[in-house]
């Protein structure tokens, strides 16, 4: 069942965009009838009037899935499923003639000619100009600027119609011939083609690590696959026409002769390593020009002109030709459309880094499959699921060895039999180490577990602290003034800078990254129980010292109470902050978690998987911070109302 929902994502794609668009619009018109009702009753800036609206919540979640579908090409690909691969075929051709179209005004404005008669012009008179007279003796200055002065001449001569290559002016004119020909094939249509088995028994769009299907599978794509072979003969005849004339033959082999002599006078001379360099850099620069104009591919500046009023008609019947897939792809496909590279169509634009919505939501239901052997989970690890947990390992986690170590007495010694009679001591030390058997317990287990424990662990241990302390820095100069400038000195260092330093002292095991984000979440406990503290009224505090409270209740029943809105708020930002640095540590050194899944996504350019993990994140924050909003409501439902 699973196979087939993956075979036919583009259709429920179709039908879940239909739904997220209903929920749009009745959303927006829920949220207008009942903005108009409470008009009158809300005053703004009371804090009452934000609860509720989850019309206006399911508007931005549509909008948000709603922009999704439509830039990854998941709207195009639900309702236009075959034009990916018509836009593949037409690439195809444009790929095969693009050895021809770069050499002609079409995708840049000049001529390949024109453009190597400006560059090679240009680079002459600065190399004539840029002499090293002190490099070169002054009949070599002078052999320089002859060759200089022969490029030149060569580029005259390649410009000049009078000089063309007849076999080259025949090889355009049937060149030209045989591309309108390629217009003719355009113009007919596709009417009677049709795909062949193998191409319509390829897999669909998407579903496979073929991103595109390559063959052809309808008629238009099959007229424009056919049209694309035929071109491959025509370009591979033009790339070898060459403006190879009888006036540049003198030129070339004097310039050859000459460069010859200047190569053998640097390699044989005898000159200090400064001259070496400058002779040899710059012959080599005049060589390289002359090379480039050896090749034959400057024309005279009309000879192409037949090819580019052939290629002009053939673009204008490849537009006809796609009929209304010009339009599909201009409205549902944003970007550059569909790229043919070597063995394989590729998706540009926003599309190629952002993957549709279905294909995330399959990529996730393989990760999600505990079954590893069925190539399920990542890296023979499960995203979520559980295991059977040694009650040792949590001992062996909770408990350091040193409580061993500080128990009176020594470890046991091996008597004269060679036998150990473990003692007291050591069945502690076994005890802290894991390794008696205390049997075994359900555990959550997988990535996305290990990253929570992580958080958890780091999160309980930076509140049992942070809180407490910052309690007694508000009230005691003592606690502030001590403790204030060691809190503030490392506070403001982001935590990826400590990264790889507690690493490197604990390893690449939940140890240090533990103790990161512990780092993490005392210090905004701190500071957000400091806060509070210091905020409490002073009205309150002599009011309950009036009362005879002592200072045990004033700061359990006066200061706590009024801290507890900044410390839950603190509790909020902890949570995401270390979640955010969890997963930088575990891209830096882990292999397990989120992050870590993340990283070696990142490094294949496996942008599924990484959007898959984002979504991860990103949901599980959403959730703690729900979790965290039902608790301050029914811990402090005061706040807001006083």
């Amino acid at each position: 069942m699973l196979e087939s929902l993956s075979d036919n994502r583009a259709s429920i794609a179709a039908v879940l965009i239909l739904l997220i668009l209903a929920a749009f619009v009745v959303s927006l018109v829920i949220g207008k009838r009942q903005s108009r009702l409470r008009a009158k009753d809300e005053v703004f800036g009371d804090p009452q009037r934000t609860r509720g609206g989850w019309y206006w919540a399911l508007l931005g979640v549509c909008t948000i899935l709603l922009t999704w579908f439509y830039f990854s090409w998941g709207v195009g690909r639900a309702y236009f499923p075959q034009t990916a691969n018509e836009m593949c075929q037409i690439a195809k051709l444009d790929e095969t003639l693009s050895p021809i179209t770069a050499r002609l005004p079409i995708e840049s404005r000049y001529y390949k000619s024109t453009l190597l008669v400006s560059r090679n012009t240009t680079q002459l008179e600065t190399l004539e100009s840029s002499l090293p007279v002190e490099a070169f003796t002054e009949q070599e200055q002078t052999e320089l600027l002859a060759l200089i002065e022969n490029s030149r001449q060569l580029i005259v001569n390649s410009s000049d119609p009078a000089n063309l290559n007849q076999e080259a002016q025949v090889q355009f004119e049937k060149l030209s011939g045989e591309i309108e020909t390629l217009s003719a094939d355009l113009r007919k249509g596709s009417e009677g083609l049709e795909p062949t088995a193998e191409a319509l028994a390829q897999p669909k769009w998407g579903v496979s690590s073929t991103e595109i299907p390559i063959l052809p599978t309808t008629s238009r794509g099959v007229l424009f696959d056919q049209v694309a072979s035929k071109s491959e003969a025509i370009t591979a005849a033009f790339v070898k026409v060459r403006n190879h004339i009888p006036a540049n033959d003198a030129l070339i082999a004097d310039t050859k002769e000459r460069l010859a002599a200047l190569k053998e006078a640097n390699e044989s001379g005898s000159f200090d390593e400064k001259t070496t360099e400058a002779r040899n850099a710059y012959v080599k620069a005049v060589d390289r020009i002359f090379k480039r104009l050896d090749d034959g591919l400057i024309f005279p500046s009309k000879s192409l002109d037949t090819i580019n009023a052939a290629i002009t008609d053939l673009h204008d019947a490849k537009n006809d030709a796609k009929g209304n897939l010009t339009l599909i792809d201009a409205v549902f496909f944003p970007g550059k459309g569909v790229v043919k590279s070597k063995t394989q169509c590729t998706e540009q634009g926003s599309a190629r880094w952002l993957p549709k919505p279905t294909d995330v939501v399959a990529t996730f239901g393989k990760l999600a499959n505990p079954n590893l052997e069925d190539g399920g989970g990542y890296r023979g690890f499960p995203l979520l699921w559980w295991k059977w947990l040694p009650v040792a390992d949590v001992t062996g986690f909770l408990f350091p060895d040193w409580i061993a170590d500080a128990w009176p007495g020594e470890y046991a010694r091996h008597g004269s039999d060679g036998s150990i009679d473990p003692n007291f001591k050591d069945k502690l030390l076994a005890f802290a180490e894991g390794e008696v058997n205390l049997g075994s317990i359900p555990m959550l287990d997988g990535h996305i577990w290990d990253s929570l424990f992580r958080v958890l662990v780091a999160l309980a241990l930076g509140i049992l602290l942070g809180v407490p302390l910052g309690l007694f820095m508000g009230v005691s100069k003592f606690f502030k003034s001590f403790f204030d400038p060691l809190i503030e000195l490392y506070r403001p260092v982001p935590p990826l800078a400590w990264a790889p330093l507690i690493l490197t002292i604990f390893g690449i095991k939940d140890d240090g990254k533990i103790f990161l984000l512990f780092m993490v979440a005392f210090a905004i406990m701190v500071i957000s129980a400091r806060t509070g503290a210091s905020g409490t009224q002073l009205s309150k505090i002599r009011a309950a010292h009036s009362l005879g409270s002592t200072d045990r209740q004033i700061m359990w029943n006066v200061i706590f109470p009024n801290a507890l809105p900044e410390i839950l708020t603190g509790i909020r930002i902890a949570i995401g902050v270390c979640w955010g640095t969890l997963v930088a540590a575990e891209m830096l050194a882990g292999t397990t978690g989120v992050g870590f899944i993340e990283n070696i996504a990142r490094t294949v350019s496996d942008y599924e998987l990484i959007w898959v993990t984002i979504l991860i994140m990103g949901i599980l924050g959403l959730v703690f911070d729900l979790m965290m909003r039902w608790v301050i409501d029914k811990t402090i439902p005061w706040r807001g109302k006083g």
